[in-house]
């Protein structure tokens, strides 16, 4: 017998999660719903692998011996670096551009998978987590952005998020890109600098105003207070620059009194584009209640070259710990005009958006929008005698069972019949099939209503009630097996259904 001190510990990493049964359902439930609006709108099905050559993600190997800024990478046997997909737009774009010549153009594209993110986890903040994209490449114009924007507040009405829960917003990186031109962050010596602006702005919800203010400046400590958490530093913009970017990134942002903003080119082109999304939307019959154009949206990532658009949730709801919060963002995307045209050194236009599954799913379930109590959990046949012959008995009744469309196991474990009743109440068993040699003789079963017994336990108090109740067992020939649990299901069914009205 081994020693106990050399047994491995059961232990998952840190940033990452274990699904239940419950949580896959809903979130197949959930795509299945996002993937019919996808297809309504014509985009078709693709998939790439998880593990792409790291150079392809667009994270080139820094100095030191292994790439490490936000991606899991490894070493292949001819010393070719790969990481896991950061993303799933950077995979498409490598797909789009090995393909270029065969595939029709536009592409209209979906796909959905796990992304991984070597970063340091925290509450609500995952190292793997999924996500399901759409995507169309090859379309220069912003009729592409405005129908993507139009697509998700179709997504988040067939979700059942009703029109004042939810809203599509939508704006344009060429707008804060006039913007630093004008203040003098342009070119690529501040590349840097422009990157931690632009995720000084993405955290305007979260810190308000004055926090941001701070990153845009000299930085900011986690804790508000210096000396508290970490210290994040900032952009090093002065007073007159930082009130620039607020100002044109307010929600309704505008130039401010700079008229070098308002004359700069690359901005002019981007607030142009921004009245044409929204003539757009409006012209096809959707209100600023479900897609608005919105100053303050940023978006993260840097390689978004125009429109950038973000699914926000606006209902309040409640969070894992019961408190009512109003939960914010749960998909966004936009223009990436540079990811496929780096591998064919030609521009290839390119938009898409991106829903964040987990979120979306948990904010659903906390909605009570995403209901999984129609799966119905299998019948457990008890095995009460071990002979090969009774064992194949019981194999045939749940093959019967399966080939009438009902979910059916046979009891594989080593207990007697209490502790099998106490597994099929575990799982949640709708209903248990007995044997034993008394029944097998005279060629019968036993079918035990275990939803029924479990109500009558509870709640019944007199014999009268008792007599009146649906029986919670019943003896039938083997024969009628199939045909009984049918009729104590559809009785199930019904009791569900009442309780529901």
């Amino acid at each position: 017998m081994a020693d106990k001190s050399e047994k491995t510990k059961a232990r998952l990493p840190r940033g990452l999660a274990d699904r239940s049964a419950e949580d896959i359902r809903a979130v197949e439930k959930m795509m299945a719903t996002i993937r019919s609006v996808y297809e309504l709108y014509g985009f078709e099905p693709v998939d790439q692998p998880m593990i792409e050559y790291t150079d392809a993600l667009g994270k080139f190997l820094p100095d030191q011996d292994r790439p490490n800024e936000g991606v899991f990478s490894f070493q292949d046997d001819d010393d070719q670096w790969l990481s896991l997909r950061y993303d799933l737009t950077a995979p498409t774009a490598r797909f789009v551009a090995e393909n270029y010549d065969r595939l029709p153009k536009p592409y209209r594209s979906y796909r959905s998978g796990w992304v991984f993110r070597n970063e340091k986890p925290g509450p609500g903040r995952f190292r793997q987590f999924m996500q399901f994209d759409a995507d169309t490449i090859g379309t220069p114009g912003v009729a592409a952005d405005a129908e993507m924007a139009m697509m998700m507040a179709d997504v988040m009405e067939a979700l059942g998020i009703k029109r004042g829960d939810y809203v599509i917003r939508v704006n344009n990186r060429k707008v804060l890109d006039g913007v630093l031109e004008a203040i003098g962050l342009g070119g690529d010596q501040n590349a840097g600098r422009r990157l931690t602006v632009l995720r000084a702005i993405d955290k305007l919800d979260k810190l308000g105003p004055e926090g941001v203010r701070l990153l845009l400046g000299p930085g900011r400590w986690d804790g508000g207070e210096e000396g508290e958490g970490d210290f994040a530093k900032g952009a090093g913009l002065n007073d007159a620059q930082a009130e620039a970017v607020l100002l044109a990134t307010a929600r309704n942002g505008q130039a401010g009194q700079d008229s070098s903003i308002g004359a700069n080119a690359v901005y002019q082109e981007g607030v142009s584009e921004l009245a044409t999304i929204e003539g757009l939307v409006r012209a096809a019959g959707y209100g600023e209640d479900r897609v608005a154009m919105d100053r303050s949206v940023v978006r993260g990532l840097e390689y978004y070259t125009g429109p950038v658009f973000e699914a926000e949730l606006l209902a309040e709801i409640p969070n894992e710990d019961g408190q009512i919060v109003r939960f914010g963002s749960v998909g966004g995307g936009g223009r990436y005009d540079g990811l496929v045209s780096r591998f064919r050194g030609e521009p290839v236009p390119a938009t898409g958006f991106s829903i964040g599954v987990s979120r979306l799913m948990t904010a659903l379930k906390n909605l009570g929008k995403l209901d999984t109590s129609d799966v119905i959990a299998p019948v457990v046949v008890l095995v009460m005698d071990k002979d090969t012959e009774s064992l194949g008995r019981y194999q045939k009744m749940v093959a019967g069972l399966r080939a009438a469309g009902i979910r059916a196991e046979m009891y594989l474990g080593g207990a007697g019949m209490k502790a099998q009743l106490k597994y099929a109440d575990r799982r949640g068993s709708p209903i248990a099939v007995i044997q034993g040699g008394d029944e097998r003789a005279k060629g019968e079963v036993q079918i035990k209503d275990l939803i029924e017994g479990a109500r009558l336990s509870a709640e019944i108090t007199d014999n009268a009630e008792w007599r009146a109740a649906r029986p919670a067992q019943v003896t039938v020939a083997e024969g009628d097996l199939v045909g009984e649990v049918k009729k104590i299901l559809a009785a199930q069914a019904a009791d569900r259904a009442k309780g529901g009205a």
